[in-house]
């Protein structure tokens, strides 16, 4: 606000001096000049009713001679103080009018505000630095779990995005650079109630400038960056960035997935993809020989992935050269037919369109299956403005960057623990990946699930940890029955427990807990509420442990020992 105050003062001086000067002239000449009273005898006005008659005069022009009618000379002052004190008026009120709209001051009034509304925030909230594609997807979805987010964006036209977009909460933005540390201070880096930081801003110069500033600022807070070179991923990481994110490599890990255990990469599907979206489907991809057409930083990663499920690529890149691609690799763009034809696309079992083009990628696909009709395809989608494009193109598997990334971050704001469970779940055979299916659709019913984490501990489940304190048994069963119906258990499939350094893979429904524990859990959203109401209320944990329904309250506990 002292900006504020400070930027109207130095816009407005010229017209503050001039009203000033037009008024202070105006009262020294009615208190000079003689007038008469209702006697006949001279009479001059004192400053008081000077200064109350050029108040009303300058700003209303209706006024009463007053106390006594003026004389001729009075008339002829009153005559220039109404002139001149109108022109000084729209004078000032001119410069109000530009300064309203002068774009520096509307920028420094809506910093104070965001500012302030900040300040005041009780509610627990994440910084977003960056609202391109993947920051979109991202706030919306937050939002849609009722978690808060503020959004710091330098394009003006995406911050106006915001202000109109039909999110399901409030989410302040500010137009402004979140490299310099100021602005990143501003938007709560150091309020009590921020969560964590995520950059996102499609340039891995600002995301580590944003990444170290908040590990020097505010170093307790966990930071979620996207990285798209290993130089600043591990630059990152000297810094402590907790999490970094790289689309193509963890595109490229699922990928692999999809080839090693189908079923345990569409459990992955469904516990992140986006809220009350449909299930996937099942996909089993043709194993043997497949074309790579670009050799990128997404090329690259795909080969080093699916290489070590038994995959051989072959492999198509424009600039050989630059991309440092190996021996054997066929020049060209892929667009060509001439081209796909000597890559042998008439032989092999799948194509993969990775180049950064989404209109090359699109052509790469289409003629590739004029020529191999039954080629399993493989998109690469850079923008998510083309999503209409690549669905009418019918492809059998898209890879849009901006929606792994937001979906991967998603993960790791509800459930931490999704990829460890990814993790051992590697080495698991078909069929054990095909129980998980069975489990998680059986309580998913037509849309995907909820996935979340619960530990035991004093703030996430204070009556469980209670009676695990008091030597008291709770099993994983119990947190997995209904708090108002025993006999009924909750639509959730617990996948993994986390104690200390072991880690229980599918748990058997007996496990006794121990404080402390990190649990994931799978299953429908009305699963998680009740979940967190019998993790948090001593009735009815007494209940599902039990059986017994306690009343509590010092008036029901005495109606019942009078029944």
């Amino acid at each position: 606000m002292k900006n504020v105050f400070y930027l109207m003062l130095r816009r407005l001086r010229l017209p503050l001096i001039v009203l000033i000067v037009v008024y202070a002239i105006s009262v020294l000449g009615l208190t000079l000049i003689p007038g008469v009273d209702d006697q006949g005898q001279p009479w001059r006005m004192d400053f008081f009713h000077a200064i109350y008659f050029v108040s009303f005069l300058g700003s209303t022009i209706g006024f009463g001679e007053i106390p006594y009618a003026f004389t001729d000379a009075q008339r002829m002052w009153t005559t220039f103080i109404i002139y001149s004190a109108v022109v000084a008026w729209l004078y000032a009120i001119g410069t109000i009018l530009t300064l309203i709209q002068d774009q520096s001051f509307r920028r420094v009034l809506a910093f104070s505000s965001f500012a302030r509304k900040i300040a005041r925030s009780q509610e627990p909230f994440y910084i977003v630095c960056g609202y391109g594609d993947a920051s979109s997807l991202l706030v919306r979805e937050l939002t849609r779990h009722h978690i808060h987010c503020v959004v710091v964006e330098k394009d003006h036209q995406k911050i106006l995005g915001l202000a109109v977009e039909d999110l399901a909460e409030y989410v302040p933005g500010l137009c402004e650079d979140a490299t310099r540390s100021e602005i990143l201070i501003a938007a709560g880096l150091k309020h009590p109630c921020c969560q964590g930081v995520i950059a996102l801003t499609g340039s891995d110069h600002n995301n580590l400038t944003i990444a170290i500033s908040c590990k020097l600022l505010a170093p307790q807070l966990p930071v979620i960056c996207q990285s798209d070179t290993q130089d600043t991923a591990a630059n990152m990481d000297s810094f402590g960035t907790d999490y970094i994110i790289d689309p193509f490599e963890i595109f490229a890990s699922r990928f692999a997935m999809l080839f090693h255990s189908p079923s345990m990469y569409l459990v992955y599907q469904w516990m992140t993809a986006t809220m009350h979206s449909p299930l996937a489907d099942f996909t089993r991809p043709p194993g043997g020989t497949w074309l790579l057409c670009g050799y990128g930083r997404f090329g690259k990663a795909v080969q080093d992935y699916i290489m070590d499920e038994g995959i051989s690529l072959r492999i198509i890149e424009a600039d050989i050269a630059r991309t440092e691609a190996p021996d054997g690799t066929i020049e060209g763009r892929g667009t060509e037919a001439d081209t796909l034809t000597e890559g042998g696309v008439t032989e092999v079992a799948g194509i993969i369109a990775g180049t950064d083009n989404d209109a090359n990628n699109l052509s790469i696909i289409i003629t590739a299956r004029q020529l191999n009709p039954g080629l399993f395809t493989v998109g690469r989608q850079n923008s998510r403005s083309s999503e209409e494009i690549f669905k009418a193109a019918k492809i059998d598997m898209t890879m849009q960057p901006a929606e792994i990334v937001a979906r991967h971050i998603i993960g790791l704001i509800l459930a931490p623990l999704l990829d460890d469970f990814l993790r051992l779940t590697h080495d698991q055979n078909e069929d054990w990946a095909n129980i998980i299916v069975s489990r998680v659709a059986g309580v998913a019913e037509d849309v995907t699930p909820e996935t979340w984490d619960l530990t035991i501990s004093p703030l996430q489940a204070p009556t469980a940890f209670d009676c695990l304190i008091r030597s008291e048994q709770v099993t994983l069963a119990n947190l997995c029955t209904h708090p108002q119906d025993r006999e009924q258990p909750l639509p959730c499939v617990p996948l993994l427990i986390k104690r200390e350094k072991e880690h229980l893979l599918m748990p058997d429904m007996q496990e006794v807990l121990q404080a402390g524990d990190h649990i994931l859990f799978c299953g429908r959203s009305e699963a998680m509420r009740q979940m967190a109401h019998t993790a948090n209320d001593h009735q009815a944990l007494m209940y599902v442990r039990t059986g017994e329904d306690r009343p509590s309250g010092l008036v029901w506990e005495w109606l019942t020992r009078k029944a």
